[in-house]
């Protein structure tokens, strides 16, 4: 199986620019993590070549994360900044040869109407989504659970496939979908089952334990099955290890042993 080190979570023992060392030698040949723009493109790249690593994903600049912002996409009023975002997101994709982004929704506005909410976000995913497509990269929506992020618009497994279905209306699979294991058992319960529905839809799959966003085997689900079930119908998917270690992150890598 294919395993990403999250850069943002894992190998919190050291400064983010040493975790690439870090994650290459506990034997990971990707990375992925939230957002590169802190950081000089070069030096990226360099950490990048140093140590062969994939840069696998990352999302696009989110606004004021700061301030409590987590994505421009569903916002009315901020389009012309999300495609700023989006412009902003690519170039540096191309320059660490980076096949997929990941378009945060941002947060439920209460003062308007759902509906139309839900109409600036059809309409600068599917911009998003071609503009990417130009550019030979996959562009993602991720459910995030309420719990983790409250309000955030996209909650729901069943309505990411909604979502899907009117943006790739008129260009099947411009849009796909980033699953999170821990997201959906968050959410819905009976991983199993959902990933089987979004089957043809995922291109990018992350894991983390449930409830505590610790390694994947501590916790609440079978991760055995799951990443069992995973290997059968997404075999050529990456699997991001989206989670915060317990203690020590290589000293917690024992989990990953018996599927590398």
């Amino acid at each position: 199986m294919k395993f990403a080190a999250n850069l943002s979570m894992m190998f919190a023992e050291v400064a983010f620019p040493e975790r690439f060392r870090a994650a290459a030698s506990a034997g990971f040949t990707a990375v992925e993590y939230l957002f590169p723009y802190d950081w000089s493109s070069d030096l990226l790249a360099a950490k990048l070549r140093y140590y062969n690593l994939q840069q696998v994903l990352f999302n696009l600049p989110p606004g004021n994360w700061e301030a409590g912002e987590r994505g421009l996409a569903s916002l009315p009023g901020r389009e012309q900044e999300f495609s700023e975002g989006v412009a902003k997101a690519i170039a540096c994709a191309r320059h660490l040869n980076t096949p997929r982004l990941h378009c945060m929704a941002g947060l439920r506005d209460q003062i308007i109407d759902g509906q139309v909410q839900r109409a600036v976000y059809v309409n600068n995913l599917r911009h998003a989504a071609q503009q990417c497509a130009d550019n030979s990269i996959q562009l993602l929506i991720e459910p995030i659970n309420p719990i983790d992020i409250p309000g955030y618009f996209l909650s729901d497994f069943g309505l990411s496939l909604d979502i899907l279905a009117e943006v790739n209306a008129t260009v099947p699979g411009l849009l796909k979908l980033q699953f999170d294991i821990y997201h959906c058992q968050k959410i819905h319960g009976d991983v199993p089952a959902w990933l089987e529905k979004c089957r043809n839809h995922t291109a990018h799959l992350q894991i983390a334990g449930v409830p505590n966003r610790h390694e994947p085997d501590l916790g609440d689900l079978p991760m055995a099955e799951i990443l069992e079930i995973c290997a059968d119908i997404h075999p050529d998917l990456w699997i991001g290890c989206e989670y915060r270690p317990k203690a020590h992150t290589p000293t917690g890598l024992e989990w990953m042993k018996p599927y590398i």
